[in-house]
């Protein structure tokens, strides 16, 4: 599929949420040109939340152009869902499509259950779903919108982690937690999202305190300004045109810039990091 050039300025576009990336105008740049495979993930597999758009899709390709097999879990986006599968297996690898709510705990349990059945373990566990629903004030933010936010990314994180447990630590595994860096400097329109993504900071450093014994790593990515689905699904049109241009490179990052991090706490090479978070955020320098 061609993929356009990531531009400061894009049209003004409007989307239901939670958005389709194929409609999207420029595409999302979900793979980088020029890297070539390693074979770094030869014989892993990797469950990928979120799989089916942006960083998630992102995550799936170099995943896969590294030697993983993939299962992605996706809510209703089927188009963009059969794009990641074709972006996996065009790299020689399985790709395992799972639609629904992961803020259910038995969808996700489930969803664990056939990762394994098809691919017969789980290497690298990849919490990365997320909703979200801009507010101009606290006092718009219904009861169900707030629990509806914390379901999807917070609660699912917990749900997921807790089915992938026994597996992870048969394969001394990895978890990967998306969360963003308005946990670190706030958001006055994205309030129940940005509390959710602190949310996920805290269940980063704390998780690898009870899973450290165990042969678990726990790591975490705060991706800023992204053009993913999530961005012409919430915010106005006027907004979508200059998104990201007030971050100090002047642009929105790609999936595809934010997915090698993804690599790296996956693989061997960090093998001395857990409860850590990387910054992929256009030059942005904040409190961690």
């Amino acid at each position: 599929m061609k993929k356009e050039k990531a531009t400061t300025q894009r049209p003004a576009q409007k989307q239901l949420s939670p958005g389709h990336q194929l409609k999207m105008r420029p595409q999302p740049q979900v793979e980088k040109r020029g890297l070539k495979g390693s074979g770094r993930l030869k014989g892993q597999v990797a469950l990928v939340s979120g799989g089916d758009s942006g960083i998630g899709q992102a995550v799936a390709d170099l995943y896969a152009k590294k030697g993983a097999d993939v299962a992605i879990v996706y809510l209703k986006e089927h188009r963009d869902a059969k794009e990641t599968k074709h972006l996996v297996e065009e790299k020689g690898c399985r790709c395992l499509l799972i639609a629904g709510d992961i803020g259910n705990e038995k969808f996700c349990q489930s969803t664990v259950r056939q990762t394994v059945a098809a691919f017969g373990r789980l290497d690298v566990l990849v919490n990365n779903a997320a909703k979200q629903h801009p507010q101009t004030s606290i006092e718009k933010i219904t009861e169900r919108q707030l629990e509806k936010t914390f379901h999807a990314n917070i609660f699912s994180y917990f749900f997921m982690t807790k089915a992938s447990l026994k597996y992870l630590i048969k394969h001394k595994g990895v978890i990967i937690n998306t969360t963003s860096v308005t946990a670190y400097r706030g958001s006055d329109h994205l309030l129940n999202y940005s509390a959710t993504k602190g949310a996920i900071v805290s269940f980063t450093r704390s998780l690898p305190l009870a899973l450290i014994e165990k042969g678990v790593r726990v790591k975490g990515v705060a991706p800023s300004l992204i053009w993913t689905p999530l961005i012409p699904s919430t915010l106005p049109g006027k907004k979508v045109r200059t998104f990201g241009s007030d971050v100090p490179m002047k642009r929105a990052g790609e999936p595809a810039e934010v997915a090698p991090c993804y690599l790296f706490l996956a693989s061997s090479e960090s093998s001395y990091m857990s409860g850590q978070i990387l910054h992929p955020n256009g030059g942005e320098v904040i409190n961690t």
